[in-house]
């Protein structure tokens, strides 16, 4: 099981998902059908083979709209589902079961789909010393689910936000007007504990980016040649990342460069959702 993500991060994002869905009258359908004293008892289930992520979010859907509904779980985040995999029963208010639904199927299949979907890379390159890693490539307001999700699949996570650390990209250089000039820069105006990454796109960028030196390289769009002559240059100087373009087929390829990171915004962009669904146990 990875780290789960605390509750006050859960909370927000779970309140405004069922806000988008409730609006200003809450759910008629439900309420105009089912009788409030109805109890029932439901399952999550897995409709396709992956790995799961978004359980325990899943269970804040429901607790948030009546915090007696009773949420156990049979599978953790970052295990693997079969075709037919039980993730958990939910038993309480009819109502409140069929009116958080939705939402928190949502959250489990976007959440699983993006692991399921690191996990496939992850394993393509498991023999090589090459990790997979995400980008800010997310869905607005879900960056901190989808990183998690990454996680859950085995891959690692880049920066969280503009915030956390410092990477230059190729309109920064431009801006700045080179490689030496944004270096320069940023050094002159951060703190000391911030990291610093620059993206090259050529080998006397690269070289460039050496002289004045960098904790991270971000190798962008590079061939195979040039990607395997840049890791040599790089050697134990800073950490080396490879970016653009990656794909199943070409991931493999990439991590026999030698790069320790390969960077990939499909994860999280165009991850396919995992099917699940919601099963209501008749008696």
């Amino acid at each position: 099981m990875r780290n789960a993500l605390a509750p006050y991060l859960i909370d927000p994002v779970v309140a405004n998902a069922l806000n988008e869905d409730l609006g200003r009258a809450g759910d008629i359908t439900t309420q105009a059908v089912i009788s409030p004293n109805i109890s029932a008892v439901a399952v999550l289930a897995s409709r396709k083979s992956g790995i799961c992520c978004g359980v325990d979010i899943a269970n804040h859907v429901f607790k948030y709209i009546d915090p007696s509904i009773k949420f156990e779980k049979y599978i953790n985040d970052g295990d693997l589902l079969s075709e037919k995999s039980i993730i958990a029963r939910i038993e309480g208010s009819a109502q409140t079961i069929l009116t958080a639904e939705r939402v928190a199927l949502n959250f489990l299949g976007h959440l699983s789909g993006i692991a399921t979907q690191t996990s496939k890379y992850v394993t393509r390159i498991a023999h090589m010393r090459s990790k997979i890693c995400d980008t800010r490539k997310t869905t607005p307001t879900l960056r901190l689910f989808e990183k998690y999700a990454v996680k859950c699949g085995g891959g690692v996570n880049h920066r969280f936000g503009l915030d956390d650390a410092v990477l230059i990209k190729d309109n920064h250089i431009a801006i700045a007007g080179g490689v030496s000039e944004a270096l320069k820069a940023v050094k002159k105006n951060i703190g000391h504990l911030v990291k610093i990454e620059i993206e090259v796109d050529t080998l006397s960028q690269l070289e460039e980016a050496l002289v004045s030196g960098v904790d991270a390289i971000l190798l962008d769009n590079m061939s195979l040649l040039d990607l395997t002559q840049a890791v040599r240059m790089i050697g134990n100087s800073a950490i080396s990342e490879a970016s653009g373009n990656v794909t199943f087929d070409t991931v493999e390829q990439i991590a026999q460069t030698g790069v320790d990171l390969i960077s990939i915004g499909a994860l999280t962009h165009s991850a396919p959702s995992l099917d699940v669904g919601l099963d209501v146990v008749v008696t």
